[in-house]
């Protein structure tokens, strides 16, 4: 196995960085279009609401399937290409989708489309290498406030779409949105060879090998997760929160509560600058003082409209940075290993966000939204304990390495 000794370009031009950061949301929205839709998919296919629901199951496990086995791939294989292979496969997957005649072909459509929209996750790491080390966190930020924008974007431009012109039609409209950027893409990747060479079933052993041989890497992949527990803790529990009284709000309504959160990914673009500034762990710190805040707030919002708002935003700003910076002090670990170190934060982040999202059901049950916000709380304490033992060492990146693929 040898390392690809090409020199990217010193950084990425704005156009560029635009159209990846829009690429990236279309392919991470890809994966939210069916939430807010269930209803309408077990009417229109007569199927029961509980089958209506392995969708959300079939599209995470799909995903987590594809960033295991398809993102290490953007270490190896030539990213101009690669790219918009996986989005004409997942535009394919979501003609399927909308052209599904029964529940059953639809799970399978789902889960299709699940592994092969991936090139968000491909896109990143390549903005990565694409960029100057002086300015690879603020372009890393603005490519994670496009991932960003299409997850909170997505449950309301799908609840707008299928009210006007079914559901069937969101999936028609991702599927042209997907080819025209794969052509966009193809032909503005610039040539870049692969960061090294290895065969396939050393390519996936050697993920688990970064982790292991990086104590940064294994400490942040830690915040990480927590981050996204709490993140979707609080976003299931509000869903169960805002259907139920007091406020009974039908879904298109409690869809757009994601759009407070765009706020978020305004912030995602300047975290990336604190990080290129040397002040990465500072801000990964402040970050999670203003989700315990936010979950602080949160247990007297329970009543008021105005008050979930602004907790949505406290908490959207403090994790999507702390997760931004996360994601830029990993690309800094390892050169040639950034879609391998990509695929470790993806599967640790979807063990966080599937862990939050049960226990977001489980706590309700037994405590309602008090239980939610005490245990939000609780994580926010077990963050802000790892990067205080962390700061000093386990989370500082000493340099990046040549090579994390032997073994």
């Amino acid at each position: 196995m040898t390392a690809s000794r090409a020199t990217p370009p010193s950084e990425m031009s704005r156009r560029l960085t635009f159209l990846f950061a829009v690429a990236a949301g279309a392919a991470i929205a890809n994966l939210y279009w069916a939430q807010p839709l269930l209803g309408f998919i077990a009417a229109d296919l007569h199927a029961g609401t509980a089958t209506a629901g392995w969708l959300v199951t079939a599209t995470q496990v799909g995903y987590a399937v594809g960033v295991l086995l398809l993102v290490p791939l953007g270490d190896v294989l030539d990213r101009r290409r690669f790219v918009p292979v996986m989005l004409l496969t997942s535009a394919a997957a979501l003609l399927l989708c909308a052209l599904a005649p029964s529940i059953g072909v639809l799970i399978l459509a789902v889960g299709v489309l699940g592994v092969t929209t991936i090139s968000g996750q491909v896109l990143t790491p390549l903005a990565g290498d694409l960029a100057g080390d002086a300015h690879r966190g603020r372009i890393v930020g603005v490519v994670g406030s496009g991932t960003l924008t299409g997850i909170l974007a997505s449950r309301a431009i799908s609840g707008f779409v299928a009210d006007a012109a079914g559901w069937r039609a969101i999936f028609g409209l991702a599927a042209g949105v997907a080819v025209l950027l794969a052509i966009l893409l193809h032909r503005a990747i610039p040539p870049l060879a692969p960061r090294t060479r290895m065969p396939y079933p050393a390519l996936i052993a050697s993920v688990g090998g970064v982790v292991v041989r990086e104590r940064a890497a294994r400490w942040t992949l830690v915040l990480a997760a927590t981050g996204f527990a709490s993140f979707t803790l609080l976003w299931t529990a509000l869903t169960f929160l805002l259907s139920g009284p007091p406020f009974e709000y039908p879904v298109p309504v409690i869809g757009s509560f994601g759009l407070a959160g765009l706020a978020g990914a305004l912030v995602v673009q300047r975290a990336g600058r604190l990080h290129d500034r040397g002040w990465s762990l500072p801000a990964t710190g402040a970050a999670w003082v203003l989700a315990l805040g936010a979950f602080a707030v949160a247990a007297f919002a329970g009543r008021s409209v105005v008050l979930i708002v602004i907790v949505l935003i406290m908490i959207d700003v403090a994790l999507q940075a702390q997760a931004l910076l996360n994601r830029a002090r990993l690309f800094a670990v390892s050169h040639v290993a950034r879609s391998r170190l990509n695929t470790a934060l993806g599967i640790g982040n979807f063990i966080g966000g599937a862990l939050g999202s049960a226990a977001a059901t489980v706590l309700w049950s037994v405590g309602g939204w008090t239980a939610v916000t005490t245990t939000g709380m609780g994580l926010c304490c077990f963050a802000l304990a790892v990067w205080a033992l962390g700061r000093r060492g386990p989370l500082v990146v000493r340099g990046a390495t040549a090579d994390h693929g032997e073994g």
